[in-house]
């Protein structure tokens, strides 16, 4: 462990032309990520990157060795790999390398958002996802145009029983997190908004009764 702590301090200072590099624990040692995308991994002592195709022939020509992780006791190979002592050693060749590594990241990080599905994202499932389908919203990029508050007015032209833990559902599903965390003034605007179409619910039934 404190091979691993010394090696991420020096990671650190090395590539600060990347950005600031935080570290965090993954894989049974620790990840290396510039603004929250993950380009290295610490394990044992030993710096891995992460590869991409524009490192790939780099790898191979250098021949280096792939991080290696024990699973039900059958080892499994990760796409990292683990810098040398001479890659190590120079300095400018590791940023160049460890730049690339960090582009290709983002861009696979960029291609997962897009292909996110409704139903991956937070508070969601199956079943909303299919009722979110019903009333003509498909994709997380047309739930986030549409809002929380559009959507479920949608759904609830299919489902009068839809209440207020839904809307606060896809508010949470809309900005990423758990709709037990949505801030407390958030939380309260929508509650509003909701106590007043539902009033107006409620008057208009008695108007047509």
């Amino acid at each position: 462990m404190e091979r691993s702590k010394r090696k991420i301090a020096e990671a650190k200072q090395r590539l600060a032309q990347l950005g600031e590099v935080h570290s965090r624990t993954q894989f049974g040692g620790y990840c290396l990520a510039v603004e929250k995308t993950v380009f290295a991994v610490v394990a044992k002592g030993e710096l891995y990157l992460r590869a991409c195709e524009e490192v790939q022939p780099y790898i191979v020509e250098r021949k280096m060795t792939p991080l290696s992780l024990s699973k039900r006791g059958v080892p499994v190979e990760l796409n990292y790999y683990r810098v040398d002592g001479a890659l190590w050693s120079d300095g400018e060749q590791l940023v160049a390398i460890s730049q690339l590594c960090l582009q290709g990241a983002k861009q696979q990080q960029k291609e997962r958002q897009n292909n996110r599905r409704l139903k991956d994202l937070p508070n969601m499932g199956i079943r909303m996802e299919t009722l979110l389908r019903q009333v003509g919203i498909s994709t997380v990029e047309m739930l986030v145009q549409q809002g929380a508050k559009r959507s479920w007015l949608l759904l609830r032209t299919n489902n009068k029983n839809l209440g207020l833990t839904v809307l606060f559902a896809l508010q949470g599903a809309i900005v990423g997190r758990h709709y037990a965390a949505l801030p407390q003034e958030m939380k309260e605007e929508l509650r509003l908004w909701f106590d007043y179409n539902a009033q107006r619910e409620r008057k208009r039934r008695r108007e047509e009764d």
